[in-house]
């Protein structure tokens, strides 16, 4: 193969969904195992806005919420700082070298609000759950927690209601149509392009030795980069989104990134469980109320915003603004959840029972039931898929008639 078609097959154009999540899930659970955390962002987006609390002269290292997930340092000095730097890395270089960046600016005042309030929303969900959908569906499940299952379930249905109220009418956005009576042909920049696509590489491969060297001293820390850049990259040339998952489900019926999804977290689940046996510690979180609500409020959010936390990281950087508003809703819902932590924790989160299936039931029981389950979400998948479309193919057909 020619560098000219290994460019366009795998570094322009977009990969196919189901082998690229099935990767991801291989890379968080090697994830796991060298660095002994987990891949997850929504945690780190909380630290942030305690950094700009402290900043405006907020005192919060009495809060609980921050004494649980630690405040410490710097971005460039934790594991999860360095991961989410790498993740926007890999997802900028990648658009970069399929020339997919481009300033994009909200049209309409409905979709701002959509963005910031979904955004608050489903950061505010997220935390409240102790994750996202990363941290549950490519780390809760896969490490046995039963609080993720919980959450999982949550997320669908605030995702079917996300989806309904994202159809009222106050959202329907109005569409032009403009008479034409030839085809416009697409503007073609290729120097541009050829610019575009050796910056991506300049910014890829810098980023890597950094990475790479600071692996000499502090490995964690370098792991986590070289992960998060190789996540980034997944995301963007996948167009990896569990909100598309979801919505598209409920929707358009269509399921091919839900079970590409499902398929990822099968495949981490055998690799987290193989550093389990090597006896490494899953992360388990409370099976409580705050999941269950959490996930109601997470699937309700991402859909009203329009992403999740892949979803708005990659459009970002592609130049969408609608996502860097759903990002700082995310920032500002998840630092509010901070706020009013330590008053309802102990109703819904820390009087509950951590719940690991495998400590639960047994390793080989625990193993199996989450693979159980795992099939279950499949055929319930598979089977809403067929029962979606039967169901269109028997409503009558509209004929306009002149």
């Amino acid at each position: 193969m020619s560098w000219h078609d290994f460019k366009q097959q795998y570094l322009v154009r977009f990969w196919s969904p189901v082998p690229a999540v099935i990767a991801a899930g291989i890379l968080s659970a090697y994830y796991f195992g060298l660095t002994g955390t987990f891949w997850a962002v929504t945690g780190e987006f909380t630290r942030w806005g305690g950094h700009v609390l402290q900043w405006l002269g907020v005192d919060v290292s009495h809060w609980g919420y921050f004494q649980i997930i630690g405040l410490q340092g710097s971005p460039l000095t934790r594991v999860d700082g360095v991961m989410i730097l790498g993740m926007f890395t890999g997802c900028f270089s990648a658009a970069l070298w399929a020339n997919n960046v481009k300033l994009r600016l909200p049209q309409y005042r409905i979709r701002v609000f959509q963005a910031i309030v979904g955004g608050i929303i489903a950061g505010f969900g997220a935390r409240l759950a102790m994750g996202c959908n990363l941290a549950a569906f490519f780390t809760g499940i896969p490490q046995f927690s039963l609080h993720a299952w919980f959450f999982a379930i949550a997320t669908a249905i605030g995702s079917l209601a996300g989806a309904k109220v994202s159809l009222l009418p106050v959202f329907r956005i109005p569409v032009q149509l403009q008479k034409v009576s030839t085809a416009q042909p697409l503007a073609q920049h290729a120097t541009l392009a050829r610019w575009r696509f050796r910056m991506g590489m300049a910014l890829f491969f810098a980023f890597a030795l950094w990475a790479i060297t600071k692996a000499q001293d502090m490995p964690k820390l370098g792991f986590a980069a070289l992960f998060g850049l190789a996540f980034g990259l997944v995301i963007e040339r996948a167009q990896v989104c569990f909100t598309s998952a979801f919505r598209d489900l409920w929707i358009t019926g269509r399921t091919q990134m839900a079970k590409a999804i499902i398929a990822g977290m099968a495949v981490g689940t055998i690799g987290v469980y193989s550093y389990v046996q090597l006896g490494m510690d899953p992360k388990t979180f409370w099976a409580g109320p705050n999941a269950v609500i959490g996930g109601l409020l997470f699937g309700f959010g991402i859909v009203l915003a329009g992403g999740c936390e892949t979803g708005w990281m990659y459009r970002a950087v592609e130049g969408q603004v609608h996502f860097w508003l759903v990002g700082l809703g995310n920032v500002i819902g998840a630092t509010l959840l901070a706020v009013v932590w330590d008053d309802i924790a102990p109703i819904v989160a820390v009087n509950y029972d951590k719940i690991n299936l495998l400590k639960a039931l047994g390793p080989q029981s625990g193993l199996l039931v989450t693979y159980i389950m795992l099939a279950v979400a499949l055929g319930l998948v598979i089977w809403w898929e067929k029962y979606f479309f039967t169901r269109k193919a028997r409503q009558p057909q509209t004929v306009a008639t002149s």
